[in-house]
This record gives C-alpha cells, structure tokens and sequence, in this order.
C-alpha cells in the first residue's frame, strides 16, 4: 500500500500544497473551520437525531438515514485507517500549513468528508431541490481537510464516495 501512496503524494503534491499553501486567507479560515465543524461527529450525529426525532415526515426518516448513514459509514473508514495507514500531508510535508490542533490518527480516508456525504446524502436524495446547496457544503468540508493539511485530496474523494454510496445503499434497505 505503501507504493500506491508514493504514486499518489507525487500526483497529489502540486494540487495539495496550491490549496493548504495560497489559499491561506483569514476569511478561509473562518468558513473552513465552520465546513469541518459541521461534519464533526458531534454535529452531525446531533443534528441527525433531532431531525430524526422532532421533524415531521419525510423529513423524520430523512434524519434517520442521515443518522444510520454517518454510523455506518464509518465502519470501512474505521477498517481502513488500521489496514492501510497513511501519514497525514502536514507530516509528509513540512511546509504545510495545520489548524491549531493538528490530527495524529492515519489520513486516509478522511472521516470528516465521509461523514459529510453521509449525512447530506438523505437530504439530497429525499429533496433535489437542495442539491445545489448541500452539494457545495460536501465540497466545502472536503476542501477544509486539504486546506488545513489534514488529508490529501484522495483521502477526501474517497471519504465523498464511502459517506455518499453507505447512504444510498442504506436508503434502499431502510
């Protein structure tokens, strides 16, 4: 696994260190902070459960899938950050910029992102109307981890496809 991160830090690098590096502006800062707050496992667990509880139907189940959605997926990113660590882009690149309290866990896959799709997922697929809203979020969250130097981009895409694929194969089980 080792050789398939070396291929993909020397494709990544550029793209990774053009967005931790010269997007580093104070208003970014702000809004990627708030984006990785939202896709917190505090947030998005809290939030999916009061909607879940509180919210009228469709809306109930919608919070429910959301919920189901953010637990599940994080099975496989569980499994994958033990069988497959990779060092996170600050420890590999030591011009990187870092949040204030950098992550020592593996990068890959980013947990953040997953959660993100997992949880905006429902939404989208129970109302597309909301698609061009919750999809920027999704990116948003995504392009925090890289901006903050906590998961190269790969370790991003694949957090959008594991959160968004556990919610639509849970939404045609549940």
């Amino acid at each position: 696994m080792s050789r398939i991160y070396r291929m993909l830090q020397e494709v990544e690098r550029p793209l990774f260190l053009y967005v931790n590096i010269r997007w580093n502006r104070s208003a970014l800062n702000w809004l990627f902070h708030a984006l990785s707050l939202i896709a917190g496992a505090t947030f998005s667990l809290s939030l999916s459960l009061l909607v879940a509880i509180f919210a009228p139907e469709p809306w109930s189940s919608t919070g429910w899938l959301a919920l189901a959605s953010v637990v599940l997926s994080h099975i496989p990113v569980s499994i994958a950050k033990r069988s497959a660590p990779r060092l996170r882009p600050y420890q590999v690149f030591p011009q990187a910029n870092t949040n204030r309290r950098p992550l020592k866990d593996p990068s890959f896959p980013s947990g953040h992102t997953t959660a993100a799709f997992a949880m905006l997922t429902p939404w989208m697929l129970a109302e597309p109307l909301l698609i061009p809203t919750l999809l920027p979020i999704g990116i948003g969250v995504a392009l925090s981890r890289v901006y903050f130097g906590l998961h190269f981009p790969s370790d991003t895409i694949v957090g959008a496809l594991l959160g968004t694929s556990t919610a639509m194969l849970l939404s045609i089980w549940i």
